[in-house]
């Protein structure tokens, strides 16, 4: 945990387009509801809802979490199923 105490999270949503959004927040909770139906949410997501969390992982800080997140987004979609469906 960061010195306020708080996780950060990766997260990823599947859109309704069955594209992903790979994103990271300390409140994954809040983060999807603005995905989903406030003007908060990404851009990228405006258009492609309702999106629906698939994927997350904890993290220590934010450093860690924007590390992870940026691997994450280099890998291909077949390498991205694999992580999401091991998730279970």
């Amino acid at each position: 945990m960061n010195s306020k105490g708080k996780l950060w999270f990766l997260y990823v949503v599947r859109c309704k387009d069955n594209t992903f959004y790979t994103g990271i927040t300390t409140d994954i909770t809040r983060r999807l509801n603005e995905h989903n139906s406030s003007k908060q949410g990404a851009k990228y997501t405006k258009t492609r809802r309702p999106v629906k969390l698939v994927y997350w992982t904890s993290f220590k800080n934010r450093s860690e979490a924007q590390k992870a997140e940026y691997r994450f987004k280099k890998l291909n979609r077949t390498q991205k199923e694999k992580i999401i469906n091991a998730m279970g």
